[in-house]
This record gives structure tokens, sequence and C-alpha cells, in this order.
């Protein structure tokens, strides 16, 4: 990661996009902005950012999905290396943890200041989770409730082989099928047959349908 870190600002009150704008570290780089869903899956698309500060309640919804969590279902496949920072004036536990669990790296308050939102954009940049305070123990709660969930996805990938789960993670990310195969060094017909496999194992029908599966079981 270079010295300059570069965000996109999520968030459906142009007053505190500009407001945060002003406030973040000089070496934080804010390269696109959205008041909505759609307009953030499209800029973060676009930009392809280190980090997107993401307001959990937004305008806008992808099926049953809102706000964040219909931002990150759309999003991360589109641009998987980017980390996401909820901001928001909640701390309700629910909101924190449906967050999470759609695959944001750590969630803040409005109340911070630019300096530690800064400093949280550059901790999940680099692979860390930041939460406010008093919102931690509500994260350990609810993953210390999900292990069940944890041993079920690692049964289901049991049935995949080691190849298999290396083309069905690069699949469910939007690669198409022949960058798979430079990838990995292996034939667009033997990429075809994997994916078919992988779809049949885990009782699949589609790609979209790959994607929502990985997403939500935090391997993508």
């Amino acid at each position: 990661m270079t010295d300059v870190l570069r965000v996109v600002i999520v968030d459906d009150h142009s007053i505190f996009r500009s407001g945060l704008r002003a406030d973040l570290d000089p070496g934080v780089e804010v390269v696109g902005e959205a008041g909505d869903v759609a307009g953030a899956v499209a800029v973060i698309a676009s930009t392809r950012p280190d980090v997107v500060l993401l307001d959990v309640h937004l305008p806008g919804a992808i099926g049953d999905l809102t706000g964040g969590e219909a931002v990150l279902q759309q999003a991360l496949p589109l641009s998987p290396e980017t980390r996401y920072l909820a901001l928001s004036v909640s701390d309700a536990a629910e909101d924190v943890v449906r967050v999470i669990r759609a695959g944001a790296r750590g969630y803040i308050t409005k109340g911070s200041s630019g300096g530690d939102v800064s400093a949280g954009a550059r901790a999940v940049a680099s692979g860390d989770a930041v939460f406010s305070p008093r919102l931690a123990g509500f994260v350990l709660d609810a993953f210390g409730a999900m292990s069940g969930e944890t041993a079920r996805a690692d049964d289901e990938l049991d049935r995949l082989s080691g190849r298999e789960q290396e083309v069905m993670r690069l699949i469910a990310r939007g690669y198409a099928y022949k960058e798979v195969a430079a990838e990995l060094f292996i034939s667009i017909k033997t990429v075809e047959t994997h994916v078919s496999a992988v779809l049949r194992k885990l009782q699949l029908s589609s790609r979209h349908e790959l994607t929502a599966w990985a997403s939500a079981r935090r391997l993508l």
C-alpha cells in the first residue's frame, strides 16, 4: 500500500461528506463520493479505492437488502481488494452485527474525529478490524454465536477440491473464465468443468448465487 490512502465516502448527507473530506488526514485522498446505494456501487467499481467509508443507512436497495448491506453485496465482487469501514450515528447492536456480517472490516460512530476515521481507514486497509470501544462486545458476542455457522461453511467447502475452491473464489469475485484460466494456468474448458462441479456440489444454479454464497461466508 502506498503512503496515500485512496478512499470513497458514501453518505446521503452532502454536508457530512464535505465535513469529513475536510477533516481527514492529509495522507488520505478522497477519490469519489456517493449518496445512495446505486451511486456507491458505481463509484466503487470505477475507482477501486483502498477503503470505503460507508454509511449504514442509505437510500436505495438491491433485492431485499438496503443501505450499507446492499452496497457490500453488490460492490465486493466488483472490487475485491477494497476494504469497508462503516460509519453511523447508530450504535445499535443489530446495525453493527448486520454490516459486519455483510463484509465490513470495522464500524465506528460518526462522533469520531477526522483523525480517528483516518486511523481507522488505514487500519482496515492493512487488514485489521476497527471498532468504537463499546461496539466491540457486540461483535464478539455475535461471532461467538456464529461458530456453528462457520462449521457448516467449512463442511460445505470440504465438498470442493483445492482447485475447485480456487476457481470458486475467483469466479465469485467476478473474474471472467479466461481471466481465471490465465490466473491459474489452466484451460478455459477446465475452468468451465470446475465451475459446473462447484455449482453442482454447492447446489447453486448461477454465478450470482455463487457470489452471494461466498460473500455470506466471508470467502471473497
